[in-house]
């Protein structure tokens, strides 16, 4: 079994939060909430408040054990950009994208518990 949180229109780069996601794909929660608390990013932070999430569904919803729990997915989605304008010479502007990202967590029980 398996559950999941989703964090959608977050303003970090979906680059730079990959990143971060790429070191607690696969890990145990306990050492992936110790990775991300040492990490420092601002993605870092935002990840771990969904994997707290996805823990806290599987331990209310599914009646999963904390310490049994696995990182089984963790990716991140590119959300809408916003568009702004910054004033540049002679008069023109330039167009500034600010990305927003979807962070989805996922934990299940490890295999052979």
């Amino acid at each position: 079994m398996e559950a999941k949180a989703t964090a959608k229109y977050i303003r970090v780069s979906p680059r730079k939060a990959r990143l971060v996601i790429d070191l607690i794909r696969g890990k145990n929660v306990r050492e992936a909430e110790a990775i991300l608390r040492f990490t420092p990013n601002k993605s870092a932070a935002l990840i771990a408040k969904v994997l707290h999430s996805a823990v806290a569904n599987a331990e209310n919803n599914l009646n999963l054990v904390k310490d049994d729990l696995i990182v089984t997915k963790a990716y991140v989605d590119e959300g809408a950009s916003l568009k702004r304008f910054k004033p540049r010479s002679h008069g023109r502007a330039d167009r500034m994208l600010h990305r927003t990202s979807h962070i989805t967590v996922a934990v299940g029980e490890r295999e052979g518990v």
